[in-house]
């Protein structure tokens, strides 16, 4: 009898809280906000384990808990790539630069750049030394690691890259010289593989991309010329990509987000405008215009929930509710962000929720 109390006192030892059963433990902690899991994960390995694996994901995402950062890609002094990373409840402390970047990606220009779960990726590119490659990199945000993840189908620098449905696309761009100009690459997680694939309507010089109903739109650059087709959507469903709609296309001059299936786009041709696409009565829209005292064009676009934020040259952003920008006759209610002492350019942001 006593040995049997000693084995159950053990039991309760070795969990995750003495004395509580490990999904009440897991209930406690996945409460934690996501700034203080670094510390989480120095109380024990077991709680390292926890914070680091899937389950812990998994219940956070199933009860609403999970929080979102941005992630910035930069070129620092337009020479090598840094990676940032800002938590927008804590505006404040501004950006916060992630270390560790692989030496082999550090000085490559036109790199793919995307996110998927709880991991970002950087893959192809290219330098003044080095033709297109195929590497793939992988950070892990959960655990603050990188790794090598398996190499792309076509080896592409310059080429436009979207997530949807699970999988990293990278499509078009400038390849190795055998390769297919109108080809793109599909990245399955769970296989660590690229699949290619070919459409004569991918064409390599791609100058914008975006997720929008569904789809991936792209947008051609101005070295394409055609009277008639300016961006190509593809559809999933069938694999294959057809000619986008003109009138949407030709008010999309920027960088681009989707809030609420509603398309929004930062347009900096002349002065910095956020403009709407009103989908049912097929026009543009202006929602409002930005002072260039609060944005540093070339700016990039990123929503979170109702928030925009306008991330310009050396990290300075503007935040913003979309909700309340269109009030012409009202104050736009915004916070800004410091920017950083050094003029990074920013080439690609995306989001990350953990």
């Amino acid at each position: 009898m006593e040995r049997e109390r000693e084995e159950v006192n053990d039991s309760e030892q070795s969990g995750l809280i003495p004395g509580l059963p490990d999904d009440i433990s897991l209930s406690c902690l996945a409460r934690v906000p996501r700034k203080y899991h670094h510390l989480l994960k120095r109380v024990s390995r077991q709680w390292r384990e926890l914070v680091c694996g899937e389950e812990w994901h998994l219940y956070r995402a199933k009860h609403h808990l999970e929080e979102t950062w941005i992630y910035a890609l930069c070129l620092y002094k337009f020479e090598q790539l840094r990676l940032y990373v800002l938590d927008p409840n804590q505006l404040k402390k501004g950006w916060r630069q992630i270390h560790g970047i692989p030496n082999r990606c550090l000085n490559r220009k036109g790199i793919g750049f995307e996110v998927l779960g709880n991991k970002v990726y950087l893959f192809g590119g290219c330098s003044w030394i080095e033709d297109a490659t195929d590497e793939v990199y992988c950070y892990d945000a959960s655990v603050n690691a990188w790794t090598q993840a398996g190499p792309l189908s076509t080896a592409r620098c310059y080429f436009s890259s979207e997530a949807l449905n699970g999988k990293i696309y990278a499509i078009g761009g400038l390849g190795s010289k055998s390769s297919n100009p109108h080809s793109w690459d599909i990245y399955d997680p769970p296989t660590n593989s690229w699949t290619s694939h070919e459409d004569p309507n991918v064409i390599p010089d791609i100058e914008d991309s975006v997720v929008y109903d569904g789809k991936i739109y792209i947008r051609y650059g101005s070295s394409y010329v055609s009277s008639h087709v300016h961006a190509v959507v593809y559809e999933p469903s069938s694999g294959t990509w057809e000619h986008a709609d003109s009138d949407m296309v030709r008010g999309w001059r920027g960088p681009a987000v989707v809030i609420d299936g509603v398309f929004y786009v930062l347009d900096q041709t002349s002065g910095v405008r956020l403009m709407m696409w009103e989908k049912n009565s097929r026009e543009w829209m202006v929602v409002r215009r930005l002072s260039t005292h609060f944005t540093r064009p070339p700016c990039r676009l990123m929503a979170i929930g109702k928030k925009v934020f306008v991330i310009g040259k050396g990290l300075s952003t503007l935040v913003f509710d979309i909700e309340n920008a269109g009030h012409k006759d009202g104050v736009l209610v915004s916070s800004s962000v410091s920017k950083m002492t050094s003029d990074d350019e920013v080439v690609s942001c995306k989001s990350l929720a953990i």
